[in-house]
């Protein structure tokens, strides 16, 4: 799924989202808005992982839809 679809989805796949990553609050998942850089910068604050690793956990949900 490319960045395009993913920010057009994004209010269908909000759900996915908070369940895939449980420590995201309603309101980062609000803020995100289905921009791939916004979501690798709240996975970065949540779980304490690189920017790479954010990326590679994004390309793998990607991949999953």
């Amino acid at each position: 799924m490319n960045s395009d679809i993913f920010e057009g989805k994004w209010k269908q796949l909000k759900g996915k989202v908070k369940t895939h990553w449980g420590k995201l609050t309603d309101d980062d998942v609000d803020v995100v808005e289905g921009h791939s850089q916004y979501l690798a910068g709240k996975l970065q604050e949540r779980y304490g992982i690189t920017k790479e690793k954010a990326e590679e956990e994004i390309a793998e949900f990607h991949r999953k839809l």
